[in-house]
């Protein structure tokens, strides 16, 4: 006898990977567990969703950040209830500081023992204090009926700016839970933007219409500003950036000092300048020395966080408000050019000129490596990602050149041993024909090891470029600068990479000199999924000048 089929009711994990899929959700990372298996059991039969097993969950964070910082969009990061909420939580923080659209999408116990310490496995009653403290806001799914509510204000909040990493966490026994009326049309939420009063905007115009030498500096919340930035180039500003806003106007402009933003040569420059826009930057210490640089005179703020206005340094001129949306209207009260001294754009490109050649000279040998990774980063058009260790803050940050914002992933807290996560995240997020290159230093990467097993399983088109100096190369630096050579606890015992890599099915290659890098790093590039190269420090010796971090009690000199 032949029986119809049942048709299966929707459940509360079926909608959530559908709500994901229609809102444009392509790649989701994660790790499963007992808690979230009715949200990814959807995700597999829907068939729609690419999810990505990583490791840990520390590394799905990683990888979603990555993710949503070259893609543009939504990073999506699927994590248990409990301690593997908290696992992910350091990578969570890095995607706060980066300001990440990230939605974390973590499970609770069931509904009745919430917050109550009675659940037999994985409860932590304090678990949304732990979240808040890395999100920028946390929401609870209370109910089936309330899914669609939840879903769109917790993605809302995360694309909306300031943007930032959003977590939510849903019951078990609601994930599954019978979804009920649930919408079959579902949108993308709408992304909120501040917008600034006009009298400011037409302040801001009057300021940069007087100016002879104005300065707009740029910091990731401007990353939505590329073309009103590359505009005010353009038209006779001169360009500077944080870090993190690299790439918004292209570094190949001879215009933009790039993120050569506090040496002696941009100093030097700032004194000659009348007018300094900040816009989405906070003005970080490490990259102001302590917020004791000084900056032109006068100095307007632009930024979508209201809590940013003169909150690093005093300024004439705040205005509360999105980046394009400000700097269009901006631009829209001024003259095609602007009547700027016709030396601004030599003297920026001469400043850079000198801090790159300022910074060859302290490379030593290394200057060959950075060249040839600026070399492939900037012909090749592929994404540069970068852990902390000693070849990013002596060269990585600043000196292989970036053409657009989603171009760049690195660690802006400054907390080791995440590159290898990221660099997944990266590469799957890249263009078609573009790899993810991606710096490492061997005790960071023994942090996150078990994720290239990660990439090896996804095939994710990247190259990681391992600095193996076998120590915590900075810290015994600062050792030797701070503490009269005293190394304690910096001799860092790794593992044979090569043997590891033959493990795991990861191609090994070695550079064993400076000269030979840039064929080796061609080798690996025109290679089909995840390669590594393993840069022998010992061997090649050591940098120029030892990179030891601000000197004890610099970064509190204005000088």
């Amino acid at each position: 006898m032949k029986h119809d089929p049942i048709e299966q009711t929707e459940t509360v994990g079926d909608f959530i990977a559908r709500f994901l899929a229609d809102i444009g959700v392509t790649t989701v990372f994660g790790v499963i567990s007992i808690h979230n298996m009715p949200i990814l059991d959807a995700l597999a039969r829907q068939g729609r969703i690419r999810f990505i097993p990583a490791r840990g969950e520390a590394g799905a964070m990683n990888m979603a950040d990555a993710f949503a910082r070259v893609s543009g969009g939504l990073g999506v990061c699927i994590t248990s209830t409990g301690t593997a909420a908290g696992n992910a939580a350091g990578a969570q923080a890095e995607a706060l500081t980066a300001g990440s659209r990230v939605l974390h999408i973590t499970s609770q116990v069931d509904l009745e023992f919430c917050d109550r310490d009675r659940a037999a496995i994985h409860d932590v009653p304090r678990q949304p204090e732990m979240l808040r403290g890395v999100s920028k806001a946390v929401f609870r799914m209370w109910s089936a009926s309330g899914a669609i509510g939840v879903l769109t204000a917790a993605v809302s909040a995360t694309l909306s700016a300031p943007s930032g990493p959003v977590s939510l966490e849903i019951p078990v026994d609601v994930q599954r839970a019978a979804a009920g009326a649930s919408p079959n049309a579902v949108h993308a939420p709408v992304p909120l933007r501040p917008h600034a009063p006009d009298g400011l905007v037409t302040e801001i115009a009057d300021h940069l219409r007087a100016a002879k030498r104005p300065l707009l500096w740029l910091g990731g919340g401007a990353r939505g500003a590329v073309r009103e930035a590359t505009e005010l180039m353009q038209r006779g500003v001169g360009i500077v950036s944080s870090t993190n806003g690299r790439g918004i106007v292209s570094e190949e402009s001879p215009g933009t000092l790039g993120a050569f933003n506090m040496g002696p040569e941009a100093a030097e420059l700032y004194q000659s300048c009348d007018l300094m826009i900040v816009v989405g930057s906070r003005l970080r210490g490490n990259e102001t020395r302590n917020n004791n640089l000084p900056l032109p005179r006068p100095l307007l703020q632009i930024d979508a966080d209201a809590a940013q206005g003169g909150r690093n340094y005093p300024v004439q001129l705040f205005a509360h408000g999105d980046a394009a949306d400000t700097l269009r209207r901006v631009l829209d009260l001024l003259p095609e050019k602007l009547k700027v001294d016709p030396g601004l754009g030599f003297d920026i490109a001469k400043a850079r000129a000198m801090a790159e050649g300022a910074l060859r000279g302290r490379l030593g040998p290394y200057a060959i490596v950075a060249e040839a990774l600026n070399a492939a980063v900037v012909e090749g058009d592929h994404i540069w990602v970068r852990d902390v260790t000693i070849s990013n803050s002596t060269f990585g940050n600043r000196y292989v050149r970036l053409a657009h914002p989603h171009q760049g992933v690195h660690a802006l807290g400054g907390g080791i041993g995440q590159g290898i996560a990221m660099g997944i995240g990266a590469a799957l997020a890249s263009p078609p024909g573009k790899k993810a290159i991606t710096l490492l230093g061997d005790g960071g990467a023994m942090l996150g090891l078990a994720e290239m097993i990660t990439a090896v399983e996804e095939s994710a088109p990247l190259v990681y470029v391992l600095m193996n100096d076998q120590a915590y190369g900075v810290i015994q630096n600062i050792q030797d600068a701070q503490y009269e050579r005293r190394r304690h606890y910096s001799a860092l015992q790794t593992t044979d990479f090569a043997q590891f890599c033959g493990a795991v099915g990861m191609p090994h290659h070695l550079a064993a000199s400076a000269e030979g890098f840039a064929a080796t790093l061609r080798t690996a590039l025109a290679a089909n999924g995840p390669q590594l190269i393993e840069v022998d420090m010992c061997t090649i010796g050591p940098f120029a000048e030892p990179f030891a971090g601000p000197p004890a009690g610099a970064a509190q000199k204005a000088g």
